[in-house]
């Protein structure tokens, strides 16, 4: 093993030893190499006649560039977008969004966590996710409905196990906690670690925990974790601040168990992506939550350092020109303001679309799940095949929609207009009658 991936393993085993157990194969071997980075920041401080060490190209004292591509981007000097980012991430930006997140958070307290890393995006997160702490075989608890890109991440990558708890009661009165609860402890009755992803809002139905399950959810976790077993809990936030109503929690479940037990890892996997409506920046952040009973902050920046390495040996950094932008915009005087706005838009589409869906003529066609945040909503159809139906919609409605199993519809309200709410579901239930007749 790489002598640098041998010491930061002595630091975090040294403080926290459940935390290195709980590491993957290869995130015991990940380190940020020295070599030709250590270099080109060292004769940054020290070079200041020649400096021949940077892989890039120059014109006098400013980066080389063509003006066909510099005339697009006002506002922003070459040199602060053009050349290579950090692989860790534009450390301004890594600040701002630490700090932002105790704003979101205020349960955090003063529990520390580490400097969130910067991604290509959350796909990217749960992709660093899975090479840092997911081994051949581990197991992995996630819901029956979820989203599909966890299959290839975790098990078609890195060969871990998925096994499901139903995410709905029979009556889709509520998330279904109960059998979390009991497939979780199974689990951990029968393997020394395992792992959940924690998605809320939930993609595809659209469903957040209140105050009172996630209070629940986060103690389960740290029973079983205090009981013995190794817990890598990740909080999947793509669409975090999305949450439309009163009852419904506000912060991401890693405030509740960041720092609550030896045995207990917290991963929050977040990002503009969806908070500030920038899909295509492909900006996340991966954010850690330990508990040590020293040098905790050594340990968050070995974890730090293997992440770095993680991103360094894949896509050796996310894009320079989306992280400049995305700080730019979060220390403009309106930011607040601005997301309220488009807040209060996406709240109000959700609102109507529980509205329409009190009538009941839909009840003869579908059930509804339940949803109060992010993007999406589910139906449960009654007695025809959601995929025919879907193709059926396409084909002869000209409305898309996506198809989850054998029942399940999702309906993306984020990109539906309020006019179109009650035309969508009349057309949904005028396709029900077609099959059937």
């Amino acid at each position: 093993m790489n002598p640098i991936a041998q010491e930061l393993n002595t630091t975090i085993q040294e403080a926290a030893p459940h935390v290195y157990e709980m590491l993957s194969d290869m995130g015991k071997a990940l380190f940020f190499p020295k070599g030709i980075l250590s270099q080109s920041a060292e004769a940054k401080i020290k070079a200041d006649k020649i400096n021949a060490t940077i892989g890039i190209a120059k014109e006098g004292t400013s980066v080389l560039s063509l003006s066909s591509v510099t005339r697009f981007i006002t506002g922003i000097e070459p040199d602060n977008y053009l050349p290579y980012a950090p692989s860790y991430g534009i450390p301004d930006l890594r600040q701002q969004w630490k700090k932002d997140l105790y704003k979101k958070n205020p349960s955090l307290g003063d529990q520390a966590v580490s400097l969130p890393v910067v991604t290509s995006g959350i796909t990217h997160g749960v992709s660093v996710l899975s090479d840092m702490w997911v081994d051949k075989d581990d197991v992995i608890v996630l819901p029956d409905m979820m989203w599909g890109n966890y299959n290839m991440t975790f098990c078609v990558r890195n060969h871990a196990k998925i096994v499901h708890y139903k995410a709905y009661d029979d009556g889709l009165t509520q998330f279904n906690i109960d059998d979390f609860e009991r497939v979780i402890r199974e689990q951990a009755e029968k393997n020394d670690k395992i792992i959940t992803v924690l998605n809320f809002p939930h993609n595809p139905s659209g469903y957040t925990l209140s105050k009172t399950e996630a209070d629940r959810v986060a103690a389960i976790l740290i029973d079983i974790a205090q009981g013995g077993t190794n817990v890598v809990a990740a909080c999947d936030d793509a669409y975090f601040g999305l949450f439309f109503e009163e009852e419904t929690s506000k912060e991401s479940l890693f405030a509740k168990i960041a720092g609550k037990a030896e045995r207990l890892l917290a991963v929050k996997l977040d990002g503009a992506t969806k908070e500030d409506y920038v899909w295509g920046f492909r900006t996340g952040f991966v954010t850690y939550g330990i508990s040590a009973d020293t040098d905790i902050e050594g340990v968050y920046d070995a974890l730090e350092k293997k992440t770095g390495g993680c991103i360094r040996g894949n896509i050796s950094n996310a894009s320079h020109l989306s992280q400049t932008i995305l700080l730019k915009s979060m220390a403009d005087e309106n930011y607040d303001s601005l997301k309220q706005e488009k807040f209060d838009l996406l709240k109000a589409r959700a609102l109507k679309m529980k509205e329409v869906l009190k009538d009941p003529k839909y009840a003869d066609g579908f059930d509804v799940y339940p949803f109060n945040s992010g993007y999406f909503m589910c139906i449960r159809l009654k007695d025809v095949n959601a995929e025919e139906l879907r193709v059926h919609l396409l084909e002869n409605y000209g409305t898309g929609l996506i198809s989850i199993g054998d029942k399940n519809l999702r309906v993306a309200f984020s990109c539906l207009e309020e006019k179109d709410v009650t035309t969508l579901f009349d057309i949904i239930l005028s396709g029900i009658n077609d099959l059937r007749a």
